[in-house]
């Protein structure tokens, strides 16, 4: 049988890609164009244009912020060891920038205005010259403004320069977006009035009924009350729902229909990034199950399951492997469960999917918040909402087998309603509203790193750091404190392997994102951790990972979800490079070792092989 991967094979080993085009994954330059090869060009050396494009999706005409004009940009495929050089030309009226999200590239190649560059004025041209040190599956999109909002991100695949650990006969990317007809800057404003203004999924009198049968009386009014307190509903779940946004894969509503084909019996390999400002997708194939065989574009041990969710940032690889002759929906369900967007995997293009109901929407529970029932009744309610929940209970401590430890200064005001007093590891639930599904869903807890962990080091100090926020105000921090506010980075020593752990003081989920390096995700203690560059952090919950500073230079450090960022949830980790006899840990003396000292200032393009993100 001839397949898209025999013949992609035979025209790389030819360096004939140009003809090519059309055995890449079936693929749509906007909604309005329909369904079409879009891989550029044969080579390493790639021109992209970001200016203004009309669309259609879903019947309705809009505005978008384009690479290339389309909506998402063109699928970049590289292979791994190349050179590349990518000339971006910006033709907007506002400056512009691309972040290459998961690649390991020089910090002044990150794309991130302020921190790494001072971002692409309008009429100009810069061009980012990096070489690959990885393979999998990633995406980029701007970091200025909200134009990612706006229709301003892209696929990238970066196939290894060796035999693929990962066998499939036939592969597809589905790139998830949420699409808004509305100006984002407009939705920001609004959010900024009410927090709420699109949650149209609030409890009812008949839900308060339904609980009274279900829980009593008594209980269901002091949980009403609790909640009414704390001025915070149980069904604010996302900021921005079914209500403004048009849930969309590869540019495609569910009116759209995107389609992909398969043959019985194949392998086929969905590679799934999730390139929302806002929406956390649930992500599932009714009738067919999926193997993850990657996350955050590198490989992990097959794990098989039904559904998962997908934080914004997030990629996952699956196979997949139908068995039957019949029209699967492919659907991408909000987390809030306001939305969804359905797309056909089908063994012919006549066929389509009907898509599913979609599912009672999730509430959230004492869990969420960090706190049970008793501990609540045992704090203090006042006008200012989480006045009570026992502020100074939650000491800030670090692991007692951490020879140095450092706790930010966590600034408590206007900006943090809400301090969570008993956070607890959620790392083995898959997510909010898939506890209780009658299937399999992915926990984070199930995933193994395909190769062992390249650096196998105990760390050597704890940060800690606080994911805070204000929502009545929309006010969203790290420790507190805006970004616009903070007067110094987090500072990681190169070489050091540090364990940062993140505690959840808020009641929603928040895609945490570093720049510039892979981290192990703690889920036990073994060296074979799963490797990503962002990670989900449940409502109230406290989850560590390991990171060595391997590449020297100042890194964005965020909330992906795009408005909180833009409201303050984003630090710079600083990594610098030792050059005196002594290093200093936040005020601890430590003797310097030989790995202290890089061989120059400069971010190596070619990290040697325990720097890789991807095999070695």
């Amino acid at each position: 049988m001839v397949t898209r991967r025999n013949l992609l094979q035979s025209a790389l080993a030819s360096g004939v890609l140009t003809g090519a085009s059309s055995l890449f994954p079936a693929w749509a330059k906007s909604a309005t164009n329909g369904n079409t090869g879009i891989f550029e060009k044969a080579g390493n050396s790639f021109d992209l244009t970001v200016g203004h494009s009309a669309v259609k999706i879903g019947g309705r005409s809009g505005h978008a912020i384009t690479v290339n004009g389309t909506v998402p940009g063109p699928l970049l495929r590289f292979r791994e060891g190349e050179d590349l050089s990518l000339r971006v030309h910006n033709t907007l009226t506002e400056d512009t920038s691309i972040h290459w999200h998961g690649l390991l590239v020089p910090f002044y190649m990150d794309g991130v205005p302020g921190v790494s560059f001072p971002g692409i004025k309008p009429g100009e041209t810069f061009e980012y010259k990096f070489a690959l040190p990885q393979s999998g599956t990633y995406w980029y999109h701007s970091h200025s403004g909200l134009q990612e909002q706006s229709g301003h991100y892209g696929p990238i695949i970066i196939d290894p320069a060796g035999k693929d650990p990962i066998e499939y006969d036939r592969e597809y990317v589905l790139v998830l977006s949420d699409w808004l007809f509305a100006h984002p800057h407009e939705i920001f404003a609004k959010l900024k009035k009410n927090s709420e203004i699109f949650n149209y999924q609030e409890r009812t009198f008949p839900d308060f009924l339904s609980d009274v049968r279900k829980n009593g009386l008594g209980k269901t009014v002091n949980d009403r009350a609790m909640w009414a307190q704390m001025r915070m509903s149980a069904t604010d779940i996302a900021d921005v729902t079914g209500a403004a946004y048009t849930y969309l894969i590869n540019g495609h509503s569910t009116q759209d229909d995107w389609r992909a084909i398969f043959d019985i019996g194949e392998r086929v390999r969905l590679r799934i990034i999730n390139a929302s400002a806002m929406t956390i997708f649930n992500f599932r194939i009714p009738g067919l199950p999926m193997q993850v065989v990657a996350a955050d574009g590198l490989p992990v041990r097959p794990v098989e399951t039904d559904e998962f969710q997908i934080g914004v940032a997030e990629t996952y690889d699956v196979i997949v492997e139908p068995n039957r002759m019949s029209a699967f929906p492919i659907v991408a369900e909000s987390i809030d469960r306001s939305g969804q967007v359905v797309a056909t995997f089908a063994p012919s293009k006549d066929m389509r999917a009907a898509p599913p109901t979609l599912r009672e929407r999730p509430i959230l529970t004492h869990k969420d918040m960090a706190m049970d029932h008793a501990s609540m009744s045992k704090t203090d309610h006042g006008s200012n909402a989480h006045k009570g929940m026992n502020h100074e209970h939650m000491a800030h401590k670090m692991p007692a087998d951490m020879a140095h430890g450092q706790t930010h200064n966590h600034k408590r005001g206007v900006g943090v309603d809400m301090v969570a007093a008993m956070p607890t590891n959620r790392l083995d639930e898959p997510g909010l509203g898939l506890e209780n599904v009658p299937h399999r869903a992915l926990t984070y807890s199930q995933l193994r790193s395909l190769d062992a962990n390249p650096d196998q080091r105990q760390p050597e100090r704890n940060i800690e750091i606080h994911l805070t926020g204000n929502m009545e105000r929309y006010m969203w921090s790290f420790d507190g404190v805006k970004f616009s506010e903070v007067t110094e980075p987090i500072v990681f020593h190169f070489g050091e392997r540090v364990r940062v752990t993140l505690v959840n003081d808020t009641m929603m989920t928040h895609p945490i994102h570093l720049h510039g390096m892979f981290f192990d995700l703690v889920v036990d203690e073994s060296n074979f951790k799963p490797r990503k560059h962002t990670v989900n952090v449940k409502p109230g919950e406290k989850l560590s990972f390991d990171v060595t500073a391997e590449h020297v230079g100042d890194w964005a450090f965020h909330c992906h979800l795009l408005m909180h960022m833009h409201a303050g949830m984003m630090q710079v980790v600083s990594v610098r490079a030792q050059t005196a006899q002594t290093r200093m840990h936040d005020g601890h003396m430590s003797t310097p070792t030989k790995d202290d000292h890089p061989p120059a200032m400069e971010h190596k393009a070619h990290p040697p092989a325990h720097q890789h993100g991807g095999k070695h």
